[in-house]
């Protein structure tokens, strides 16, 4: 009862907030996110949804603890070490915006730290979690509303560029010509970044991931 409550909850979470996004891409100009102004209301609307979906996935994680028959090598080499690394490189780059302007605040374009090799380091290093926790746990549903975040994050770098291009102009255009999107495919230089190098590695243990729950 309580792991289907879990399930709806976590799915309804994600798909409430990706129709957010894409109505945010489809209409730049009457976007949700990022917000067109930060208010105390901004806190909440933006950090309720993410702990929500990520205390689900926790959860039905630990509900469905190793239902699935994944090796521990795979489960604690790679699923524990994206999810410990992908932490650090999130509060290392909240420590530097700080929580406002991390939930949409307007405030200054950053291009160090790991925004040297992406403009999307924070979504990447969620993902690497929400990808870690799924093969950590080897649990179904843990899986399926993990998938739903990704999608979440993945959709949620593209609302952000209109607003990006509106706060910063040229500063952001000449930023985005020399450091690719997470997203993107390739690197924009002939030299590999360490961010192609880590997305490498999280593609690659999701289809060894994949490959073994269907064998199972």
């Amino acid at each position: 009862m309580m792991q289907g409550f879990l399930i709806i909850l976590g799915l309804g979470v994600a798909a409430m907030t990706l129709a957010a996004i894409l109505w945010s891409i489809a209409f730049p100009d009457r976007r949700i996110w990022p917000p067109k102004r930060y208010t105390t209301f901004t806190l909440f609307f933006v950090w309720l949804p993410t702990f929500t979906l990520f205390g689900v996935l926790i959860l039905l994680g630990v509900w469905g603890w190793a239902d699935l028959d994944v090796p521990g090598w795979l489960r604690f080499g790679v699923g524990l070490p994206l999810i410990l690394i992908g932490n650090i490189v999130v509060w290392m780059e909240v420590s530097h915006f700080g929580v406002p302007q991390t939930g949409g605040a307007k405030g200054t374009l950053r291009t160090k730290g790991m925004y040297r090799y992406s403009q999307n380091p924070q979504y990447m290093a969620d993902i690497g979690i929400v990808g870690g926790w799924m093969i950590l746990s080897a649990a179904p549903w843990a899986m399926a509303v993990g998938l739903a975040g990704i999608a979440v994050l993945i959709a949620a770098s593209f609302s952000e560029e209109p607003w990006l291009k509106d706060q910063y102009g040229t500063a952001f255009e000449n930023y985005s010509a020399r450091v690719r999107r997470s997203s993107e495919v390739g690197p924009k230089s002939a030299k590999l970044t360490l961010v192609h190098r880590a997305a490498s590695v999280i593609m690659g243990s999701f289809r060894t991931f994949a490959a073994h729950c269907v064998k199972v």
